[in-house]
């Protein structure tokens, strides 16, 4: 099944995304910023997000990390 399908499985494909961009960002911020010198830009909201709301997301990423382990 798909991450498209499953419900679970999609909301860690965004989780992972936005913890992704918000590390690449901190650590290659040419890749993210479009202003910064880098070949490729990738979209800089996930990076956004999860800077902003960096509480919220880490509190995500442990409530899935538990649910993984424990089914």
């Amino acid at each position: 099944m798909t991450a498209l399908f499953n419900f679970e499985s999609l909301l860690l494909v965004i989780l992972l995304i936005i913890c992704t961009c918000t590390y690449a960002r901190g650590t290659a911020p040419g890749l993210i910023d479009r202003n910064k010198n880098g070949s490729v830009p990738l979209s800089p909201s996930p990076a956004g997000a999860g800077e902003r709301l960096s509480p919220y997301v880490a509190l995500a990423c442990i409530v899935m990390g538990c649910r993984i382990l424990l089914n």
